[in-house]
């Protein structure tokens, strides 16, 4: 997300396992005190709340799921998974929806808006932000034919934001050496960089919407104009701007020609929908065969050498990558894949939380208690 310019959306193991144990305690700071009944006294309708909401939402945007998604990912890479991309400017706050990944690209704080003021009519004051970005993002992969798994919750809101992090997102121009710093950074190590990667994105406003981890700066809806921030396997639903696909077709690395990793016939696909002179913010599927359908083609199109971001094909294309195992493992087992990925989400999710007496439960989304 971070390297040439800006994108939105939009999706890589000894170094990464010795920065995970190096950091797990980051990762894994107040996990115990997480569980997935948390709410079962004081809102046990939150989930209920919340896919009503979802779906109502889907009817009028279909990408509104890899959107959403994308937030909660988005969210848990700054700071921790803590609401904090939800705080709009204010006298103490600089947003982190202005930073390059997710300004004009990450989508979705109306319908989390939504969730919030119904949850606060069910059960005032309880649900906190950051859960309702967990819960979305769980619910989201399910109604699109993902994988279920039990979100542990009881987290709490921050406080602060912090765009200074949230513009060192992972990038749809990183290499896989730098994914793997990024992942291994917050505690995440490769089948959490593969398995999380996988999501589709499906474009929006100017660039992407399922990105969980390669984020790209402002020129692809999840930077400015890209969703292209997505964990890999969150590559498998969402749409992505040409702008973070071109120098992949024309000057690769500054060589003026295409990426030889790249199919020749998706190239010349890509080609017509991304021309030289064409227009920068046109979307593209990021995964061309089921583009709306959380599922493992994500990976079988890796194989074929038919990744639309330069990030989504290092994880197999990198001489000696240790992600190009795990990349064949998903591509021939959706069901491995499913279980990955959603252990990867709990593990993201587990991200630095608040839990306790510490942030607060933000009446507002978008403003800290008290402004």
């Amino acid at each position: 997300m971070a390297s040439r310019g800006s994108m939105t959306c939009s999706l890589q193991l000894a170094v990464l396992v010795s920065a995970a144990i190096a950091l797990g305690f980051g990762v894994r700071a107040g996990e115990a005190q997480l569980s997935s009944e948390y709410y079962g006294q004081t809102c046990p309708v939150v989930h209920r709340v919340a896919r009503r909401v979802l779906k109502k939402a889907h009817e009028a945007d279909v990408r509104i799921y890899a959107s959403l998604t994308r937030l909660h990912f988005h969210d848990c890479f700054v700071q921790g998974c803590d609401g904090s991309i939800l705080l709009d400017n204010s006298s103490s706050i600089v947003s982190e929806k202005f930073a390059t990944p997710n300004n004009n690209s990450a989508r979705g704080y109306p319908v989390v808006d939504a969730v919030k003021a119904a949850l606060e009519e069910a059960c005032p004051g309880v649900v906190s932000c950051a859960d309702i970005l967990a819960i979305a993002a769980k619910i989201s992969v399910e109604l699109s034919g993902g994988p279920r798994w039990r979100v542990p919750l009881g987290r709490r809101d921050g406080t602060t934001a912090n765009i200074t992090a949230a513009n060192n997102l992972p990038s749809p121009f990183d290499n896989l050496t730098t994914l793997q710093q990024k992942f291994g950074a917050v505690g995440l190590d490769d089948t959490d960089l593969v398995a999380l990667s996988g999501k589709k994105k499906r474009g929006g406003e100017k660039t992407g919407d399922a990105c969980l981890v390669i984020l790209a700066p402002a020129q692809h809806d999840t930077w400015r104009h890209n969703d292209g921030g997505c964990i890999a396997g969150a590559h498998t639903f969402g749409r992505v701007q040409c702008q973070f696909v071109t120098a992949r077709l024309y000057n690769f690395s500054g060589t003026n020609r295409p990426d030889p990793t790249l199919d020749r016939g998706y190239r010349a696909f890509l080609s017509l929908r991304c021309p030289r002179a064409g227009n920068a913010s046109a979307l593209n599927d990021l995964d061309p065969t089921t583009p709306d359908t959380f599922d493992n083609n994500y990976y079988t199109n890796i194989e074929a050498r038919r990744g639309t971001l330069q990030s989504d094909q290092e994880l197999l294309s990198t001489p000696g990558a240790p992600t190009a195992p795990i990349v064949g493992r998903f591509a021939a087992s959706q069901k491995e894949f499913f279980r990955s990925f959603a252990r990867s989400m709990v593990n993201m999710g587990n991200i630095q939380v608040l839990t306790g007496s510490q942030g607060e439960i933000r009446k507002n989304c978008r403003m800290v208690n008290g402004s």
